[in-house]
């Protein structure tokens, strides 16, 4: 990309709107969806915050809430997502809270990007040991505990206690939203099955 485009991207300011349900994407202007490299029919309905590898999406979710329960009316985070070419790149997301004549009518969020992202912001949940790659795979694989333990030779109480700590990891309530949320990350390779965790993000 020439140099010219790259600075005119980071000058850019990208715009979506949510809900005030949620961080669920409403609608979103082409260049918003072209950063995730997503159409803008695509990025509709997503959660915001499972297209971004940092912040961990708990604390988000958090600013969100205060947002739509009417605690603070704007706010500023530094983020890092992840473009259609699998570049990771910073930003300065803006949510700010839209005012109805009945109460909140939903939320503008602005999307400022400010570079490539150091690795070191999102490394944390970039990487994998490989044992938890293979489970992640075999859990987004529709594989049961048994048969996880027995495909990699492991007790079902270690599969369950890998499983668990991927759920903390990945700020998950249950196995399909840990999956959702690996996928949202880009970690598994496009139209291949069984899923595989790309090598990039296995230690």
């Amino acid at each position: 990309m020439p140099q010219d485009a790259r600075d005119s991207r980071r000058r850019r300011t990208y715009t979506t709107h949510a809900s005030t349900r949620g961080t669920t994407v409403a609608a979103a202007e082409e260049e918003f969806a072209g950063a995730f490299g997503l159409s803008p029919g695509a990025i509709c309905g997503r959660d915001l915050c499972d297209l971004l590898l940092a912040p961990p999406p708990a604390s988000l979710r958090h600013r969100f809430t205060d947002l739509t329960e009417g605690r603070s009316n704007r706010f500023t985070e530094r983020v890092t997502g992840r473009d259609g070419a699998g570049r990771t790149f910073s930003a300065n997301l803006t949510a700010i809270a839209v005012a109805g004549p009945d109460g909140p009518a939903g939320l503008v969020i602005l999307l400022r990007h400010i570079g490539d992202a150091d690795p070191a912001e999102s490394s944390g949940l970039q990487t994998l040991s490989e044992i938890d790659a293979r489970v992640l795979e075999g859990v987004a694989g529709g594989a049961s505990t048994v048969q996880l333990a027995s495909r990699l030779y492991m007790s079902r109480q270690g599969v369950e206690y890998r499983v668990g700590r991927l759920l903390r990891r990945f700020d998950a309530p249950n196995r399909p939203a840990l999956v959702a949320r690996a996928h949202g990350l880009g970690m598994f390779a496009m139209g291949q099955w069984p899923p595989r965790v790309l090598p990039d993000f296995v230690e």
